[in-house]
């Protein structure tokens, strides 16, 4: 039996898949952010995106992003949160280390929010040059 290349590259992508989570389910490295810092802070600066600080409470108060909502995803009210959000805005969210902010990302998705950049850390995007409160 011969196996296409098209069925190849999606058992590799699967494997990596697999081998990433395997990863992540030991909080060895957060998954990548689904665009660069700089990137993240464009988008931010043009008011393409609405920034979502994943944090907690006493973390976005520490410092997040200029204009930024706290939606906090530890917390009991954050699926009810997210249904209350827009489905036509576009949201860029992030948190301390991509952990969250991906987990959030995939929830928001599920939840029927299209519009979702995972922007990764927090101090990648201060780093890059997002202003801060």
């Amino acid at each position: 039996m011969r196996i296409s290349s098209l069925s190849k590259l999606l058992f590799l992508m699967l494997s990596a898949g697999c081998l990433a989570g395997s990863g992540l389910a030991q909080g060895l490295t957060p998954p990548p952010a689904d665009v660069a810092p700089k990137s993240a802070v464009k988008l931010v600066k043009k008011h393409k995106v609405l920034p979502l600080d994943v944090r907690t409470p006493e973390e976005y108060h520490a410092g997040h992003l200029q204009g930024a909502r706290n939606l906090d995803i530890k917390s009991p009210e954050f699926a009810t949160q997210l249904a209350q959000l827009d489905t036509a805005q576009t949201y860029l969210v992030y948190c301390a280390s991509g952990n969250r902010s991906s987990k959030a990302a995939n929830m928001m998705r599920e939840k029927g929010l299209r519009h979702v950049i995972n922007a990764g850390a927090y101090i990648k995007l201060k780093e890059a040059g997002a202003k801060t409160e």
